[in-house]
């Protein structure tokens, strides 16, 4: 199993910035991919951005050119950073971690950290 711990929502105005960070622990060798992902109030939960073991990246549309993600390996930790925020960006932001045993893929989560942006 894996477990995930965010830290570093909070409240932000709009065109701010904030660093979201998110440490893993446990089976950290059977991870494959790490990510973020956001759900707003009334809204399905939505990839932000994901990088995997090799380095490949992937943003959401919405966010490419204003956030990074990045990994810290030797800490067991992704990162995102966020910057020109946008009040529709505000949401529950959760770290993802996505492993395998060889046979299956299991998907895990974080509890989540808060992000609120004003206008």
């Amino acid at each position: 199993q894996v477990q995930l711990v965010e830290s570093g929502g909070g409240l932000v105005q709009a065109g701010g910035s904030l660093r979201l960070s998110c440490l893993a622990s446990g089976s950290i060798s059977s991870i494959r991919a790490m990510g973020w992902y956001r759900q707003a109030p009334g809204k399905q939960r939505e990839l932000v951005a994901v990088i995997t073991n090799g380095g490949s990246i992937n943003y959401a549309g919405s966010v490419k050119g204003r956030f990074t993600i990045s990994r810290d390996n030797a800490k067991n930790s992704v990162y995102l950073q966020m910057n020109s925020l946008k009040p529709e960006d505000t949401a529950v932001y959760y770290c993802n971690a996505g492993t395998t045993n060889g046979i299956s893929y299991t998907s895990y989560w974080g509890q989540g950290t808060q992000v609120t942006v004003s206008s």
